[in-house]
């Protein structure tokens, strides 16, 4: 990886190619949090443009649009817009729309229904998102299949201002962004495990990408305050509840030499859900991926806050990688 990396790049002859920034900040002080995404698939003439903000009191503020999208010259569409200023260092996230605001996030299980029952508010965000260390880079793609086979991510701080149905809240949080390239299927994994976490001084990301064989690619990386550390063996363990959705994940990080253990709560969860329909068979399939908020303590008590964001293919009605 380069620093112009950070800007986007040339799209590729294959239908599914797309390019993507997702950026996670959270802020325990104002207990506001969430994460947004913005891609372009200059190929299939769309974009991807999600919302999601964990409110103090428990709701969900979401939105997702596919906006018309033909060309990778930015990543600029439905009201989100993303601009590098310092390569790799300093850049600018802005949104203004409307989100959903959904009483209860465990609805999502039934996007459709709670989101047609739920009022429709104002939202404006203005972010300003500074590395705080080095990015790191890895893929997970398989040699049969590509997901992101391009990608780094990066721990980072995030100050600004986000405006919900007039009313303004200052952020001063941490979290991690994710910059991705190249072909990408929601259905290309089996299923996966990515976590991570931010604070002043420590951040953390592990990712466990299971097959069907049963075999898995798992790494990730540690930022102790000084040094990047590279991951090269992650365990997981996971408490769901009846819904098969994560409530504790207990994580151990090693690097050649260390090794970090945190145990993670999940504050809120949103469930949703990708249902491709395949062109020739007209099948459609289900992707489940859900995504929680959390908090998480390192061995050494410190607390500092993230996600774990879980995805499965649902066969039979149920998540395929329930073991993990």
């Amino acid at each position: 990886m380069t620093p112009d990396d950070d800007y986007l790049h040339t799209p590729g002859a294959d239908p599914a190619f797309s390019e993507s920034m997702y950026f996670h900040f959270y802020d325990p002080r104002a207990r506001l949090g969430g994460f947004l995404r913005i891609g372009n698939r200059p190929n299939e003439g769309h974009g991807e443009v999600t919302v999601c903000l964990y409110l103090p009191d428990g709701r969900l503020g979401f939105a997702y649009e596919q906006p018309r999208v033909t060309s990778n010259d930015r990543l600029d569409a439905a009201g989100m817009r993303v601009e590098v200023r310092e390569p790799m260092r300093h850049l600018e996230l802005a949104f203004d729309g409307n989100v959903t605001v959904v009483d209860d996030p465990t609805m999502m299980t039934d996007p459709r229904a709670a989101l047609g029952g739920s009022p429709v508010r104002d939202c404006s965000l203005a972010l300003s998102v500074y590395a705080i260390a080095p990015e790191s880079e890895h893929s997970f793609d398989a040699d049969d299949v590509s997901f992101v086979p391009n990608h780094y991510e990066q721990p980072i701080a995030v100050d600004g201002r986000i405006r919900l149905a007039g009313d303004a809240t200052t952020i001063h949080g941490h979290g991690l962004r994710d910059h991705t390239w190249g072909p990408r299927s929601w259905q290309a994994p089996w299923f996966y495990r990515w976590v991570h976490g931010c604070t002043d001084g420590f951040g953390f990301m592990g990712a466990w990408f299971g097959r069907q064989d049963g075999s898995a690619i798992r790494g990730g990386f540690v930022w102790d305050g000084r040094v990047q550390h590279r991951v090269t063996a992650i365990d997981l363990g996971t408490v769901r509840d009846d819904r098969d959705e994560q409530v504790e994940v207990d994580v151990v990080l090693r690097s050649a030499a260390r090794e970090w253990k945190l145990h993670g709560r999940a504050r809120a969860t949103v469930p949703l859900r990708h249902r491709p329909t395949d062109d020739t068979t007209g099948r459609v399939s289900m992707t489940r991926i859900v995504e929680s908020l959390m908090t998480w303590t390192l061995h050494d008590g410190r607390e500092l806050y993230g996600m774990s964001e879980y995805l499965d293919q649902i066969v039979d009605g149920r998540p395929v990688g329930l073991e993990v």
